[in-house]
């Protein structure tokens, strides 16, 4: 018989949309059920790509984005919800986006206090550059209430921005500690973990239960 059997499966068609505040632009992506340990994000001086598996098929979705503007990487999060992935990404500009991929004017409507973009205050040599923790956080801080985000969000971003931009030594403290404290103690201090186990320590009134296999 002449005729072809189509054999390739339809992928369901994920929506995404976008829309912006004075100093992020926000892409949501309405995927259902995503696994936060598989979804993949990175962003790039103006692109963005985010890269899912879709529960219970084998197809995964693909998002490549070459962004109208250029955004700061560094201070980019994402959260995966049970019916979306949220992408908010820093601008670089303080500029009204008119659109969120190709070319588009360069007019600047309102700029971001630098404060907020750098978020490690005024740049200094390169060889004498030091990270003021209670800075980041207390900056990052006053950044999410303008934004009103989620309790969870808000934290989340935190922990985030102290991992990437922390220090080997603040990375080791924070993998250990949470690990050997079951999720109950995070802590960036390395010199106060690394010579003994973190021990568990839950919320007042919550006694810790280690399950058996």
């Amino acid at each position: 018989m002449g005729d072809s059997i189509n054999t390739e499966i339809s992928k369901p068609k994920i929506k995404h949309d976008w829309y912006q505040t004075d100093a992020q632009v926000v892409v949501t992506i309405l995927i259902k059920n995503a696994q936060s340990d598989k979804v993949k994000v990175h962003y790039g001086d103006r692109s963005l790509s985010v890269s899912s598996p879709l529960s219970d098929t084998d197809n995964e979705y693909s998002l490549e984005l070459e962004l109208a503007h250029e955004i700061v990487p560094s201070m980019c999060t994402y959260v995966v919800s049970p019916s979306k992935i949220e992408v908010k990404m820093r601008k670089k500009e303080g500029l009204r986006w008119t659109q969120l991929e190709g070319e588009a004017r360069q007019e600047k409507i309102k700029a971001i206090p630098q404060a907020i973009i750098d978020a490690s205050g005024p740049k200094q040599p390169p060889n004498i550059f030091r990270k003021d923790w209670n800075k980041i956080e207390k900056d990052i801080q006053k950044m999410e209430e303008e934004e009103k985000p989620e309790g969870d969000a808000a934290l989340n971003a935190l922990f985030q921005k102290i991992y990437g931009e922390g220090s080997d030594e603040v990375r080791r403290a924070m993998n250990k500690s949470f690990v050997e404290s079951g999720g109950t103690v995070l802590s960036t201090n390395w010199d106060q973990v690394s010579s003994e186990k973190v021990e568990v320590k839950p919320p007042d009134g919550v006694e810790f239960k280690k399950w058996d296999n």
